[in-house]
Formats: C-alpha cells, sequence, structure tokens
C-alpha cells in the first residue's frame, strides 16, 4: 500500500473571508493545458467506479471513447490524518496509459445510500469534526423516490482543512498526469429544521467555493472542473450562487459541468442550464455526464427514453459540453 504524507494546509475559519481567499489564491498564474475538443463535438469518456476499470476494459479499447472518469470515495485515499493511500488511483492510471486514453478522478465527498458514509474514521469519530457528515435526500431519477445519503460538512472549518489537504496531497502526486480532476456536484438537500452541525447555505457556497479555489491553485497542469447542477435554497439565481460561480469559474480557467444531461427539464433550466448556454466558449472546459439515473429521463415529446444523439446534441449546441462521461450502461455502448 503506498502510503504518503504531505503537508497540510489549513482554510480561514471566519466565513465571511472566504472569497478574499479564493481571490487571493488565484490570483497566482498557472499553466492551462490544451483544450479537450478541437471539432466542436463532445469527446466521449467513461464514466465507471473505484474497481471498476479492468471490468470495463473492452469498452476503454473503443476508438469512440477517449478516457474514463474514475469516482474515488474520501475514505479510500486517507487512511488516517494526513497519510494517504493512492496505491488504487495509481494502478487505474497504468492501465489508462497503456491503452493511450485519458483519465480523469472525482474526489466524492457525498454519497447517495443509507449505508454508504465513505469518509475516513477519525471524520465520524473525532468530535472536532462533528460527526464528519450529515444525512441528505437526493433524486435517483425519473419517477423514482428520493433516498437518503449522506454528504461531508464542508461548512465545518475542520473537516474542509481536511477536504482541502487531500486534494493538495493529489495534486502533488498526479498533476500534469491525470487530464483533470472533478470536485462533486453543488446539489445537497438537507433538513435544516433538524440540522445541528451549523449549516446554511451560504456557508455551505462560501466553503465549497473555497474547495474549489484550493484545488485550482494545486492542480496547475491538469484540468480542474467544479460539477454544479444545483444550489441549496436557490432557484433562478435568486441568491446570485450560480451567477458567482460560473462568473469566476471564467475569469479563473476553472471547467465546470453536471452529472446529468436532461434536454430541456425545467429543474435544470432554472437553475445551471442558462448559465452554461451563456459561458458558451468562455469556460476552460465544459465535461458533462450521462449516469444511470440519467438513463430514467423520456424525452416528453418522443415518450421514449433520450436517445444517445438528443444526448449529445443537447450536450454540444445548448451547454456548450467538450466532454460527455457516459454510464457503462448507456444503450450505444451495449450495441
Amino acid at each position: 500500500m503506498a502510503c504518503v504524507e504531505v503537508p497540510e494546509i489549513h482554510p480561514v475559519k471566519n466565513p465571511s473571508a472566504l472569497f478574499l481567499l479564493a481571490l487571493s489564491l488565484l490570483a497566482s498564474s498557472f499553466a492551462m493545458p490544451a483544450a479537450a475538443s478541437t471539432t466542436g463535438e463532445p469527446v466521449n469518456f467513461l464514466y465507471v467506479g473505484a474497481g471498476e476499470l479492468e471490468r470495463h476494459r473492452p469498452l476503454l479499447r473503443r476508438p469512440d471513447i477517449a478516457g474514463v472518469q474514475v469516482v474515488y470515495s474520501w475514505k479510500a485515499l486517507e487512511t488516517a490524518p494526513g497519510v494517504f493511500d493512492f496505491s488504487a488511483i495509481e494502478a487505474d492510471l497504468r492501465v489508462m496509459e497503456t491503452l493511450n486514453k485519458k483519465m480523469f478522478v472525482q474526489i466524492q465527498d457525498r454519497f447517495f445510500e443509507p449505508g454508504a458514509r465513505h469518509v475516513p474514521r477519525y471524520l465520524l469519530e473525532d468530535p472536532r469534526y462533528g460527526g464528519g457528515l450529515v444525512p441528505q435526500f437526493d433524486n435517483p431519477g425519473e419517477n423514482k423516490p428520493p433516498t437518503i445519503g449522506w454528504v461531508a460538512q464542508q461548512w465545518n472549518p475542520a473537516v474542509r482543512e481536511r477536504y482541502q489537504n487531500l486534494l493538495k496531497a493529489l495534486a502533488s502526486r498526479f498533476d500534469g498526469q491525470v487530464y483533470g480532476v472533478n470536485l462533486p456536484e453543488t446539489a445537497i438537500d438537507i433538513d435544516a429544521k433538524a440540522d445541528r452541525s451549523g449549516f446554511s447555505c451560504d456557508r455551505y457556497f462560501e466553503a465549497e467555493m473555497e474547495n474549489l479555489a484550493v484545488a485550482r491553485q494545486a492542480f496547475k497542469k491538469s484540468f480542474v472542473v467544479q460539477y454544479v447542477n444545483f444550489w441549496p435554497c436557490e432557484w433562478d439565481n435568486s441568491h446570485n450562487y450560480m451567477g458567482r460561480l460560473f462568473a469566476y469559474a471564467a475569469d479563473h480557467g476553472i471547467g465546470l459541468g453536471g452529472p446529468d444531461i436532461v434536454p430541456g427539464r425545467k429543474g435544470q433550466m432554472k437553475n445551471s442550464y442558462p448559465f452554461f448556454n451563456r459561458y458558451k466558449g468562455r469556460l476552460a472546459m465544459v465535461a458533462m455526464a450521462v449516469q444511470e439515473p440519467t438513463l430514467t429521463y423520456t424525452n416528453p415529446a418522443t415518450r421514449r427514453p433520450f436517445t444517445r444523439t438528443e444526448f449529445s446534441e443537447y450536450a454540444m449546441n445548448y451547454l456548450g459540453a467538450g466532454i460527455i462521461f457516459w454510464s457503462p450502461q448507456s444503450p450505444w455502448l451495449k450495441r
């Protein structure tokens, strides 16, 4: 097991100062990698979980698949405070290098099943982290009942410090070797009345912005892509969370994306989608996903599941996507 220790960084404890930190971090210059697509059409990647790469090697050999996005839980990468095990990423990276394909890593701090509490044990047990996780609700797809999962308390400065140290350690090992790093989706749904963790929508937004700033500062060669779909407490940019994120990303060479391409869906059209359209050509990268829940949605015009062509054309023409991360369950990949 390859374990390393790295120096720690300490986030600002005062939430009102988080934007100042972000601005100062990103004022420094960084080298931008080449654009993801030169043809204007989205490039196809697979989206898989950790430990699934070998199973999908036949798909990865396809000439129309340019690479893979692998999702790693926080728990899988940190064994103790400041002690990191990156052997799984290293093994997957070797596989992709032999195939001459690109690789994204997604660092997951939120989970969508009741039993999935995949953060390091010390976060759950040490009182300074307040339990580490809080329950959240998730919509798993069209006509599916909500499920209960978990999200890390990024608004807790102690938890956020640990997550940022993980990002820094990953950059020190893999910057320039992985094609990009994804930070997970912005959407969370917490029962604010029952919460005792100190959550607020402003604190959450500021914490996510600080994490993004730290990631961009740490990864100077690989792409940094923030997944964004919804912000808690916000509808139709009512708090200007969405507007501030997109402006910030455009100004600082940050890519944006999302976990679902659902053409024209009302919820997305009142949140992230119009901003993707407005910022076409102004972001370092746009990388969208067609995950398993996405495949459950139907086109209201045809009353059939969206086709590959419908996903791709909407991603390219309206959202400005250069990359699509496809679930291996996508029907066109099975034919």
